[in-house]
């Protein structure tokens, strides 16, 4: 049984216990319905509380069931027989209600819920839009606008927020199932307001704040086509009789099931939660995080210690002197204190951050750290000797874990004393925002060790994906394939800001020149010097970078790169770029033919695609679906299209790229 009947007095108590997130799957719509049925038949219930078993309410439809024949009762039926019921239900929320568990909530006459709960339609994120009376119920209980953001944006909002608007009638501060017993024994005395489907829409909270969210979704999910049907479906609630509403909103909700951008939402949601599922650690158990040790205070390490001190875990930053160590705490405090100031935190959980943090210039400090992470120079030479320190002072138990982004892990793992303890933990910056953890596996790691690293990624709310020790591992080296293939492309025809309006185009939040220019041209330069004396002289090697930085064009840090920068952030095509790159083509006696958008990204895609190939074939990820999640969730590949290898596997439209003529030539070489 997955929905518990009980009575105390003259109030049911309904309880969901489908776990581990009580989604709405076949089995429970039954059961509550049946469950409707016998509380409507019983003369001696007055009200009913719905609760539901666990720490969370309901998060919603089963997303397995998407692609399966509906199977009634529907749960839009199951919710208007709530709505309509003669005896009042209380819905009582702990956790999230989210999707079709809001919907739930909503069909209810009342809602009270704990003070951490979070309340939200986030079907957008899945290329939906509510499909059980979310779009027709919400605006009848809250302002109009307001609900086009909660629907339209797909993020959630906290209890205090929805009491004020008037998605909930009370915070419960003690005791949940109490609180709604007591709420249940006071409605009884007053008369009932009338079920959410027979109330008037609830006018915008000023005038014309529905046509600026609606103007804001706009700019905000350019290509997307489920928050412009949410809109759509807002209006629509707004002007016609309910009925209609709840029809045009199941036949929307039908169509954008069946679309490929749903397709491709929903792949992405069950890759990130599957990322993990089939890995095996043969009885290994994590042991209990509590200390974290960092090792350099600069814009990563940084990051990544305000994550651990954000996710309740002490640290101990270290830096070369003193003088570091404090700056290092700067850009620590300053993230922290922004997390406050944006409501992310309370003052109490930033007073304690603060004392849970502390800088040093001696590596003794870490005597007591469960798990040392070592974000220094990207250097080889630098990172050895800092493990020789760490193997010196840390605890023979402790994980030892580098965010290298391209060096040989093996390598760094031999110059322990304990290889086995040894483990990449590679974030993206900003890290203490960036979803993505790649956890690369030397060798010699132990299953205690990926079972530590898995317990932090958890503690983190990261996304992990396992990758294997190579040059770049799965992000950066796909990066670098399609870098390199947009470098061929400007000897051959193009200009960065050709490449980089089709890659925007696209649905990336930045080309992949404007992306470098970001980062600073500065940093792959010296790497490919580092490089140029075991560089295969037989491979293609394109020299407009180069060029750049010997020019002083280092980027948007200083003024000029790939772009040209007048106010310091705003990039700007420059003619002396253009100029440079023609140099270039001509040096080489490569005629430049200016290649197409569409022909540019079929380029990319089939790098992308190519490289992700030789990845699997490796075996440096263990899964098409990894590397999906990785190109995502690190460089902002489109959601919804759902990764270059799911794009792959699917038939391109006109709604995704036109397949250009251009072929990208072999890759193997090619790591610049």
């Amino acid at each position: 049984m997955t929905v518990h009947l009980a009575r105390r007095g003259n109030v049911a108590i309904v309880t969901i216990d489908n776990p581990p997130v009580n989604a709405l799957g076949h089995a429970v719509r039954r059961e509550l319905s049946d469950t409707l049925a016998r509380i409507e038949a019983d003369v001696d219930v007055a009200a009913v509380v719905l609760i539901c078993a666990g720490r969370t309410f309901s998060a919603g439809a089963d997303v397995r069931e998407f692609d399966k024949p509906p199977a009634a009762p529907a749960l839009g039926a199951v919710l208007r027989a709530i709505d309509h019921a003669t005896k009042p239900w209380i819905a009582a929320i702990q956790g999230t209600a989210l999707g079709g568990g809001l919907e739930l909530a909503l069909a209810c006459r009342f809602r009270i819920a704990c003070p951490n709960a979070r309340l939200g339609l986030p079907e957008v994120t899945l290329g939906l839009i509510p499909g059980a009376g979310g779009t027709v119920l919400l605006p009848r209980l809250i302002p109009a606008d307001k609900a086009l953001e909660i629907i339209g944006f797909g993020k959630p909002v906290n209890a205090r927020e929805a009491q004020a608007v008037g998605l909930i009638d009370g915070i419960a501060e003690g005791d949940l199932l109490e609180a709604a017993m007591d709420f249940a024994s006071g409605i009884l005395v007053n008369p009932l307001p009338p079920p959410a489907i027979a109330r008037q829409v609830i006018p915008e909270s000023a005038p014309g704040a529905f046509v600026a969210v609606a103007t804001r979704i706009a700019a905000k999910t350019p290509g997307q086509h489920a928050p412009a049907a949410a809109v759509q479906a807002l209006r629509g609630s707004l002007s016609i009789p309910p009925i209609e509403a709840l029809a045009a909103e199941a036949q929307t909700f039908r169509h954008l099931k069946q679309s490929d951008q749903s397709r491709a939402l929903r792949h992405v949601f069950l890759a990130e939660r599957n990322t993990t599922r089939s890995v095996r650690l043969d009885g290994a158990a994590p042991n209990d995080l509590a200390m974290m040790g960092v090792i350099g205070g600069g814009t990563m390490g940084a990051g990544i210690a305000a994550a651990c001190l954000l996710a309740g875990l002490s640290v101990v930053m270290i830096e070369r002197d003193t003088a570091a160590a404090a700056a290092g705490a700067a850009r620590v405090s300053e993230i922290i204190a922004s997390s406050e100031k944006r409501g992310l935190i309370s003052a109490k959980k930033h007073a304690l951050i603060k004392r849970a943090f502390l800088t040093s210039d001696d590596y003794a400090a870490l005597a007591r750290a469960d798990l040392v992470i070592e974000a220094v120079f990207e250097d080889m030479g630098v990172k050895k000797q800092v493990f020789a320190q760490l193997d010196a002072v840390t605890r023979p138990d402790a994980i030892l874990a580098s965010n290298t982004s391209y060096l040989d892990l093996n390598e760094i793992a031999a110059s322990t004393r304990n290889p086995a303890r040894v483990i990449g933990l590679h974030f993206f910056s900003p890290a203490h925002v960036m979803r993505l953890l790649e956890i690369v596996m030397p060798d010699a790691a132990a299953d205690r060790t990926l079972a530590k690293a898995l317990s932090l990624a958890e503690r983190l709310r990261k996304v992990p994906v396992l990758a294997g020790v190579c040059d770049g591992f799965i992000a950066n080296r796909i990066m670098s394939a399609y870098r390199c293939e947009c470098e061929y492309m400007l000897e051959e025809g193009a200009l960065p800001w050709q490449v980089d309006r089709a890659m925007t185009a696209f649905g990336m939040p930045m080309g992949i020149f404007q992306m470098q220019d970001l980062a600073g041209l500065d940093i792959s330069w010296a790497m490919r010097k580092r490089q140029a004396a075991t560089r295969d002289q037989d491979a293609r090697y394109v020299e407009i970078g180069d060029r750049l930085c010997e020019a002083g064009r280092l980027g948007r840090k200083s003024g000029r790169g790939y772009y040209w920068y007048p106010d310091g952030k705003t990039p700007v095509p420059d003619p002396e770029v253009e100029a440079l790159i023609k140099q270039e083509s001509e040096r080489k006696r490569l005629r430049r033919i200016v290649p197409s958008d569409a022909a540019i990204m079929e380029r990319i895609l089939s790098t992308m695609q190519a490289e992700g190939h030789r990845i699997l074939r490796e075996g440096i990820a263990r899964n098409a679906d990894d590397i999906d999640v990785v190109m995502v969730n690190a460089f902002g590949f489109p959601r919804w299209r759902g990764g270059p290898m799911f794009m792959e596997t699917r038939v391109r439209t006109t709604d995704t790229v036109q397949p250009g003529t251009d072929g990208p030539p072999d890759q193997d070489q090619c790591r610049t």
